[in-house]
């Protein structure tokens, strides 16, 4: 009886520490040190109003914005995967099919071959980023629609694109949200 209760006593005394005491020291720690991060990196307009989070892509369906990657999640962060369709996979053929469609459909004054990833997922299904050649692919639709000349989309693209973090970590790429914002700020909200 008396082991038994030396090693409740135990359970209990892990369970306080482990269970409660240290998650909550390392979320105080993490809003004092990391204020925004700890919320979510939420992403703000000019009315100040939370727009997303520039950790978790999100669809622009309309032709003034460039166009995330595809979601095999549908941009639900609760259902964050891809989608375990394998290269032969027919409905991973005819997904990508459709898409290419839609994208060639969509882009027309673009000549060049549309970017693969502008036509596979992500393996999260929540990426946020595209490589800066993705997002210049969509810059002639998203000028035409805005009715500006391109290279002052591209300029404002170049301004948004992130390089390699340590110069040689990762790669280049841009925050699909973060651009469109940039792009409602400089050239007006459409």
């Amino acid at each position: 009886m008396r082991e038994l209760l030396v090693a409740l006593r135990v359970a209990l005394v892990t369970l306080v520490l482990t269970g409660l005491l240290y998650p909550l020291a390392v979320t105080g720690l993490a809003r004092l040190l990391f204020p925004r991060e700890a919320e979510g990196s939420l992403v703000r307009d000019e009315q100040g109003r939370v727009v997303g989070s520039e950790l978790i892509g999100q669809r622009f369906g309309s032709p003034w914005y460039f166009q995330p990657r595809p979601s095999a999640a549908r941009w639900d962060a609760a259902a964050s995967g891809g989608s375990n369709l394998g290269p032969t996979s027919r409905r991973l053929r005819e997904r990508a099919r459709a898409e290419l469609a839609r994208l060639q459909r969509e882009n027309p004054e673009s000549r060049e071959e549309v970017p693969a990833e502008l036509v596979t997922a992500s393996a999260s299904g929540l990426d946020p980023h595209l490589s800066p050649e993705a997002a210049a692919w969509q810059v002639p639709r998203v000028a035409r629609a805005r009715g500006v000349a391109p290279e002052r989309v591209r300029t404002i693209l170049e301004a948004c694109s992130e390089g390699r973090q340590l110069a040689f970590l990762g790669e280049p790429r841009v925050n699909v949200l973060l651009l469109n914002l940039a792009l409602d700020r400089q050239l007006g909200r459409r």
